[in-house]
């Protein structure tokens, strides 16, 4: 853990000089969108799952 704390300051600070501010909110907010779309499907599978298994 102490490791990933050491590189998390260097990952930032090169990710601000390499990327406009612009893509790094654009990349964030994609990858948050594609996060938020698989946990709503894999919710829904599972409900639906929960679902099958109680009506029978």
């Amino acid at each position: 853990m102490k490791n990933i704390r050491l590189y998390l300051p260097i990952l930032f600070v090169l990710m601000a000089v390499t990327m406009s501010s612009c893509e790094l909110i654009g990349d964030i907010f994609q990858a948050g969108m594609w996060t938020a779309l698989i946990i709503i499907v894999l919710i829904v599978a599972l409900v639906g799952w929960l679902f099958s298994r109680f009506r029978r």
